[in-house]
């Protein structure tokens, strides 16, 4: 695939809801939804191809956190697992910074950040389970670049859409972006038309009906 019909991809999720992802996800029975991973900040908006990170405890070795920034292209989402430990963080200021100044769309963090203050100052959008002051440095380590990872419960691999909003953060796998953007676009303008109904008077039920409401996310919607 081109690099234009990638970042036309991405332009096309950067569009959409991820409510509206979500039900497009559903209606193909795909699990993308990202269990309890929220933004630092109710207005961050994000939509780009995940680049993967995965730590692990650092046990009796060195530990070290953020080398991998340098070679992140920009546009990227960092997708960063570690691995259900929520005692340490795995990302803070500096790293902010660095991938503000560098372009990256934002993080996605299964996992604790700090420095919140910062990346809200900016506008770098960082979607993570929670927040925590207390450093990974000398706790984890890295442990692999760009190999599947699991966020909220969602598998993730390298070029995957990562779209996230006020909601939460949805993933698009690579080989059903096509379907899933076409499906979200039709739900979308869908609702939009139920919307512009409800404003005119008509009855809420009707509305439902009449634009397929409670089918638009089944498996069995147009069958």
């Amino acid at each position: 695939m081109s690099i234009d019909e990638n970042d036309a991809q991405v332009a096309r999720a950067s569009r959409l809801d991820c409510a509206a992802l979500s039900d497009a996800l559903d209606r193909l029975a795909i699990v993308g939804q990202c269990y309890k991973i929220r933004p630092c900040d109710p207005g961050f908006r994000m939509a780009g191809r995940a680049y993967t990170v995965l730590y692990e405890s650092a046990d009796d070795k060195q530990g070290n956190v953020g080398e991998f920034i340098d070679d992140v292209a920009p546009g990227s989402v960092i997708v960063i697992d570690n691995q259900g430990r929520d005692d340490v963080g795995t990302w803070g200021n500096i790293l902010t910074e660095m991938a503000h100044r560098r372009g990256m769309a934002g993080t996605v963090i299964d996992g604790n950040n700090r420095d919140v203050a910062l990346c809200r100052e900016l506008g770098y959008p960082i979607f993570s389970r929670d927040t925590w002051m207390r450093t990974g440095k000398g706790r984890i380590r890295l442990k692999a670049l760009q190999v599947p990872v699991t966020i909220g419960s969602v598998k993730v691999c390298p070029g995957d859409i990562v779209r996230g909003d006020a909601d939460g953060v949805v993933v698009l796998p690579q080989a059903q972006v096509p379907k899933l953007l076409d499906i979200a676009e039709d739900i979308t303008q869908k609702e939009s038309r139920l919307r512009d109904d409800i404003r005119n008077g008509v009855r809420l039920d009707e509305a439902r009906q009449r634009y397929d409401y409670h089918e638009l996310q089944s498996p069995d919607y147009g069958k």
